[in-house]
């Protein structure tokens, strides 16, 4: 959590920044008169809207930023016009998950409109909000929702000046084999054995388990990366429990320092989303408490029902996966995994159209391309190198493949900024030397069977040849995921000298 590189601080100046932004919103609910129930919702419209809104451009998050209560309000209207009839409820909450995720497949503005519409469900179960609430919970998410804008795009615009980095399109498929068509039936059953197991735990507190299992589902693609998130998921909660024991319960919800350490949590849950989800949850988990401690509910055995639940959500999850139209993790690596090689191979031959003469040859975009596809490699081969994984020799193989996909990384990244170089030269043999990689390529991606065994890669050029250099070692690289990627992945390792 503390090593992770942040570059330019964005991390850091966008957890600052929504701190600013949800306290912005809960002190303007405050000095509008509303409740504290309608100041909690407000502040956790602030938070989502700041945490889930994440288009490619400032134009597009202003315009999806203002769309979040065209998927909120009805919800809530929804929620709390069936708080009295559980049944009805529970069937109205299953359908809110199943288009949530649903939405997924129109990119970030679907998946923050979904997720905000199910959180909106969700807030008013734990409020246990009424119909005659409504107005002011109406007025309290506008209020943050423009709090949380002015802040975003006028007071602190981050992403004017940093975009935020583009995601990768999705695995393609049709039908159920479609990536959010198969979540979206995934989630659902996950979150309705959550709700009636938890409802058997807590008719009150019954919520947490929907919402453990809705999160799990969020940016995981395969039954490995839903099973280690839902494991990190309870790691977190049981942690913040134990913070919630020692923090929240002796504090008895006196205001002052209940908002300051709300604060700190808002800032630690952005801070670590990225790399710690158990550690989000930590912060997320023990919020939930010291909110529990303002609105006058907190002790003890809140907490211990709030891991059961937990648990209960995590279980429904990994039943999902596990039983509903299934990926594998070794089905969704592979596939990313490919798509990287690919890429590879087109910012190899777009530098060396580049070091020809072409000026229209850029192979700039292939790697930063690149760069998003190992990103969603890495992701994909976590739960076979995660510390828990039984599985010895896979864990082996996906160790080697992520050093030799970095080391492949570097060497592109290398070739793109020799091709910059207006006086970097065309030499004769960076043709041959293109079309080993190619070849290289080809035998890692071919699908009719077992490839044939590539020869070894000729000896590295001299350190004057720069292009050459890299080539040859991206060649290298490419060779030697050769033995990890294309035998049985259940066979040892055998890493020939």
């Amino acid at each position: 959590m503390f090593v992770a590189p942040d570059p330019g601080l964005l991390r850091l100046r966008n957890s600052l920044r929504a701190v600013i932004g949800v306290g912005l919103a809960v002190a303007v609910a405050e000095l509008c008169g509303l409740s504290l129930a309608a100041s909690i919702t407000g502040g956790l419209a602030a938070l989502l809207a700041l945490f889930t809104v994440l288009d490619a451009g400032v134009r597009a998050q202003r315009v999806t930023t203002a769309l979040l209560p065209v998927a909120g309000f009805p919800v809530l209207a929804l929620a709390t016009t069936l708080h009295g009839m559980p049944y009805v409820r529970d069937a109205a909450f299953l359908a809110v998950v199943f288009a949530g995720v649903y939405a997924r497949r129109f990119g970030p503005r679907g998946q923050a409109l979904g997720i905000f519409g199910f959180m909106m469900f969700f807030v008013t179960q734990f409020l246990h909000a009424l119909p005659a609430q409504l107005p002011e919970l109406y007025a309290a998410v506008g209020l943050a929702l423009l709090a949380s804008a002015a802040v975003r795009f006028v007071l602190w615009p981050i992403e004017r000046r940093t975009p935020p980095a583009p995601v990768p399109p999705a695995l393609p498929g049709t039908g159920l084999a479609r990536p959010t068509t198969r979540q979206a039936f995934q989630t659902t059953a996950a979150c309705a054995f959550a709700l009636a197991v938890g409802q058997a735990l807590s008719e009150d507190r019954w919520y947490w388990a929907v919402g453990t299992a809705w999160w799990i589902f969020v940016n995981t693609a395969s039954r490995g990366e839903t099973l280690v998130r839902g494991f990190r998921r309870v790691l977190g909660t049981v942690l913040g429990i134990a913070a919630g024991l020692l923090i929240a319960v002796p504090l008895h919800g006196a205001p002052a320092p209940t908002a300051a350490l709300v604060a700190v949590c808002v800032f630690g849950i952005f801070y670590t989303a990225a790399p710690s989800y158990s550690w989000m949850m930590f912060f997320v988990t023990v919020m939930a408490g010291l909110l529990y401690g303002l609105l006058g509910v907190l002790h003890p055995g809140l907490l211990l029902l709030r891991f059961q639940e937990t648990a209960v959500g995590a279980l429904g999850a990994a039943l999902a996966v596990a039983l509903i139209l299934p990926v594998t993790t070794h089905a969704a690596n592979d596939a990313w995994i490919q798509r990287a090689l690919y890429c590879v191979r087109a910012a190899t031959s777009a530098a060396l159209d580049r070091l020809a003469g072409d000026p229209g040859a850029d192979p700039a975009p292939h790697a930063a391309e690149l760069e998003l596809l190992l990103g969603r490699a890495r992701a994909a081969l976590a739960p076979l190198v995660h510390p828990l994984s039984p599985l010895r020799a896979r864990k082996a193989r996906a160790r080697q493949v992520l050093a030799l996909l970095d080391d492949c990384a570097r060497e592109v990244r290398g070739l793109v900024a020799v091709a910059a170089d207006p006086q970097a030269s065309h030499d004769a043999r960076l043709a041959a030397a293109c079309w080993r990689v190619e070849a290289a390529v080809e035998a890692l991606t071919a699908s009719d069977g077992p490839a044939e065994p590539h020869p070894p890669a000729v000896p590295r050029p001299a350190a004057a040849e720069p292009a050459l250099v890299h080539l040859h070692g991206l060649e290298n690289a490419l060779v030697a995921l050769h033995a990890p990627l294309r035998t049985d992945p259940r066979a040892p390792l055998v890493i020939s000298a």
